[in-house]
């Protein structure tokens, strides 16, 4: 997730590398790092370094809602998730539910290489 937050950021002076941070925020996410699951929240519902795709940023926010310890960062994930809700048809909400509670986290390995 750091090297994630990294590229966002810009390293070394470069620019911001949205697609590739966002390739670090999923690593991190599947594996069920909350901080990281509000990240790929947040890049999915402003289409940043992926497509915009309200019903995974739903997904992933609900995800990091539900482990993250009462405080500033999950009141966070549960405002996005509730702004972008505000955005969603209903069946879209339920999609977005049902992935998250299907979800399970997957075993550490590094993201693919870009060809």
């Amino acid at each position: 997730m750091h090297l994630g937050v990294m590229f966002a950021e810009g390293i070394a002076g470069r620019p911001p590398n949205y697609e590739a941070a966002a390739t670090w925020y999923r690593a991190a996410a599947e594996q069920g790092d909350p901080d990281a699951q509000v990240l790929l929240a947040f890049a999915y519902s402003i289409g940043e370094g992926v497509p915009e795709d309200y019903v995974s940023a739903h997904m992933w926010a609900n995800l990091a809602a539900a482990k993250l310890p009462p405080g500033k960062a999950r009141d966070a994930a549960l405002q996005l998730r509730d702004q972008l809700a505000d955005k969603m048809t209903p069946a879209q909400i339920t999609d977005a539910q049902k992935l998250a509670r299907e979800w399970k986290p997957k075993a550490a390995a590094p993201p693919p290489a870009k060809p």
